[in-house]
């Protein structure tokens, strides 16, 4: 419980001051790059006062001069503040299009190549594959979760298709991710995440090119992230 509030304290804390120094820095220079690296900080110094040790494999694998678009499977809500810092390049995500109508984050976060979604009308979501789309073009990576929500036991659910279709359209290569270790800290419907270990594996990237059938692709992928589960996961 100690842990637990001390957790709490380092966002009430960091969230407001954060966004005092970052905000006006970025709107001043038009360079969101300090607030990514402010960003990243934040989330793995909370991950670090939740008593949460991240280990990493599989790094050797990734051209760094390449954007990708690394997809995870997806356990808990540790997973973002886990896998993104791990990831060693500049990163977007797809986020909830409310959050873009909150006025200076909202203009921050488009600043930062932040894509937003509405997953409950198709035609938008539509909209925001292709503009992931744009954005992996013009050199910056994405996250995607192609589950699309949490799993509650922890096995891989069903993919969704938009992720492949982007990933088809744009040309960008796949890496898959398994992370493993979050679950057991910080379930589904849990707010508090107990201490323990995280590992995330990096798995070799997977070429868009060579497939020309999303379903082949999708299992591919797939069939990648599922290698490091245990096999009642996968």
């Amino acid at each position: 419980m100690i842990r637990a509030a001390i957790t709490l304290l380092f966002w009430i804390i960091f969230t407001p001051l954060a966004a005092l120094v970052a905000f006006p820095w970025t709107f001043i220079t038009g360079n969101v790059d300090f607030l990514y690296r402010i960003a990243i900080w934040g989330a793995r110094t909370g991950v670090r006062i939740a008593g949460v040790r991240t280990q990493v494999a599989g790094l050797e694998r990734l051209d760094r001069g390449r954007a990708y678009i690394y997809m995870s499977n997806h356990v808990s809500n540790l997973d973002p503040p886990v896998l993104i810092p791990a990831i060693p390049q500049r990163t977007s995500v797809m986020a909830k299009r409310e959050l873009f109508r909150i006025p200076v984050l909202g203009r921050a976060m488009r600043m930062a190549s932040l894509v937003p979604i509405d997953r409950s009308n198709k035609e938008t979501a539509i909209a925001s594959v292709r503009a992931a789309g744009e954005v992996l073009r013009s050199g910056i990576s994405m996250v995607v979760f192609p589950e699309g929500t949490r799993s509650a036991d922890g096995r891989l659910l069903p993919f969704k298709k938009g992720p492949f279709y982007m990933a088809l359209e744009s040309g960008v290569a796949i890496v898959p991710i398994t992370i493993l270790g979050t679950e057991q800290m910080l379930p589904k419907g849990k707010s508090a995440a107990r201490p323990g270990a995280a590992t995330v594996i990096f798995h070799p990237p997977i070429e868009t090119a060579l497939f020309s059938d999303r379903d082949m692709l999708m299992n591919a992928v797939r069939d990648a992230i599922a290698s490091a589960l245990p096999p009642e996961r996968r």
